[in-house]
C-alpha cells in the first residue's frame, strides 16, 4: 500500500513539475539577439557567433540625464535586450529615470519583472499598491533603495525644488511597461466611453476630455 502511494505521489510530481519550473537556464554561454530576425520566439533568436562583437554588450544610454521638458516632467531611458543584444536570456535589465522638479513617473505595471530603484540623485515619494488596495509608501533621498514587486501598480513623484535621478534594475531582459492611464484612455481601438465612465463614475464629457489630453501626438 505504501509502495503504491508512493508511486502515485511520484507520477503526479512528474505531471505538475513542468507548471512549477522556474525559466529553464542558458543551455549557452551567450545567446546576442538577432533583433533582425523574422523567427518568431518567448524572447529572440541567437546572432550565428561569429557576427557577435563587443558592440553587442555595451550601452552608453545611462550617463546623461534624459530631457524632462515633458507633460510629466519626466524620461525613463531603457538598457533593455532591445539597446543591449547580449541581454538576451539572461534575465536583467536597467534602466534610468529623471525626474523634473514635480516630475512623475505616472503610475504604470512592468508585468514581467519586480524592479528595484537605486536613487542617483533627489529626493522621490515612492509607492505601490498591492492586490488589497493597500499603498505601500516612503520618501526615498540619494544612496537609497526601493523595490516594487512585478506586476504591481507603482509610481515615482519628486516634490523636491532639484532635478532627481533612479538606477532601476529588472529581473527581465524586456520588463514590459504599461501606463495605468494610457492603457485605459488611449488605447487602440478605444475602450468604450460607457465602459471607462461607469468604471470611474464620470460623465462621458469628462471621458472624452482626458482622452484627448493622453492621445498620442501626431
Amino acid at each position: 500500500m505504501a509502495k503504491s502511494s508512493l508511486l502515485a505521489l511520484f507520477s503526479l510530481f512528474l505531471v505538475f513539475a513542468p507548471c512549477l519550473a522556474a525559466d529553464p537556464d542558458q543551455l549557452q554561454d551567450i545567446c546576442v539577439a538577432d533583433l533582425n530576425s523574422n523567427v518568431k520566439l518567448n524572447g529572440f533568436a541567437c546572432k550565428p557567433a561569429a557576427s557577435v562583437t563587443e558592440a553587442d554588450f555595451f550601452f552608453k544610454g545611462l550617463a546623461m540625464a534624459g530631457a524632462t521638458n515633458n507633460t510629466m516632467g519626466s524620461l525613463v531611458t531603457a538598457a533593455n535586450v532591445e539597446k543591449i543584444p547580449g541581454l538576451n536570456t539572461l534575465g536583467a535589465s536597467l534602466s534610468r529615470i529623471d525626474y523634473a522638479p514635480g516630475g512623475l513617473n505616472p503610475p504604470h505595471t512592468h508585468p514581467r519583472a519586480t524592479e528595484v530603484v537605486f536613487v542617483l540623485d533627489g529626493t522621490l515619494d515612492v509607492g505601490f499598491i498591492t492586490t488589497a488596495n493597500k499603498l505601500i509608501a516612503k520618501t526615498i533621498t540619494k544612496g537609497q533603495v526601493f523595490v516594487f514587486p512585478r506586476g504591481l501598480v507603482h509610481f515615482q513623484k519628486n516634490n523636491g525644488a532639484a532635478p532627481a535621478a533612479v538606477i532601476a534594475a529588472f529581473d527581465s531582459q524586456l520588463p514590459g511597461t504599461q501606463s495605468i492611464a494610457v492603457a485605459l484612455f488611449a488605447a487602440t481601438p478605444p475602450v468604450p466611453d460607457h465602459v471607462l465612465a461607469r468604471a470611474f463614475q464620470i460623465g462621458s464629457k469628462e471621458v472624452e476630455k482626458i482622452k484627448s489630453r493622453l492621445a498620442p501626438g501626431k
